[in-house]
């Protein structure tokens, strides 16, 4: 099966998750600057969560570079690594509207290890169909970072019950892991032609 509609469909996904997570921010009714101090939680918790749906928008597409094709396992991992993205506003809201709280700063944890382990499944799956041997499986390799990711996402879940402040440093020190840029796939694609 061609991979460009499982492409398209999971680039529509990440646009509507986004466009539903900044219009759970809402304006202040009062006019003055000091009426946004009390959205500043909000606001951060948004643009963590952007920074992650983008970074997982940004590695997907530059994943599905070194694919040719895709099966029925595939499209089922996809789903499952957008429906655990899906949860993104509900749980970048909840962060937000209570001021980053033990609880909501957990659930956030337990979303953010979970899309991580659905998206290393997905890559799995993609390896599994195109061999060893593939482009992809070169440039993905033993992907340390996303195993340091998710056990990161675990410290920081089992930090949250005494400090979750310290927890939110931790889920942002994973997103800054992921924001230096990965030339894998471009190198290997260069390197095998653009074919995998």
């Amino acid at each position: 099966m061609s991979k460009s509609r499982m492409e398209a469909f999971s680039d529509g996904v990440i646009a509507v998750i986004i466009t539903i997570m900044v219009l759970e921010m809402r304006a202040p009714h009062d006019a003055s600057l000091g009426a946004l101090r009390p959205l500043i939680p909000v606001f951060l918790s948004y643009v963590m969560s952007f920074v992650f749906l983008g970074i997982y928008w940004n590695n997907h597409h530059h994943m599905l570079q070194a694919v040719r094709s895709v099966n029925g396992r595939i499209l089922w991992a996809n789903l499952h690594l957008l429906f655990w993205l899906s949860l993104t506003p509900f749980v970048t809201n909840w962060l937000g509207e209570t001021h980053f709280a033990r609880w909501p700063v957990i659930v956030y944890g337990v979303v953010l290890i979970l899309a991580g382990i659905a998206y290393y499944l997905l890559s799995r799956a993609l390896v599994a169909h195109h061999g060893p041997e593939s482009a992809l499986a070169v440039a993905l390799g033993s992907d340390f970072k996303g195993r340091i990711s998710i056990v990161i996402y675990a410290i920081a879940i089992a930090v949250a019950f005494a400090a979750p402040y310290v927890s939110c440093a931790l889920y942002a020190s994973v997103a800054a892991m992921w924001l230096i840029p990965d030339k894998r796939f471009e190198r290997v694609l260069m390197e095998h032609g653009g074919h995998s």
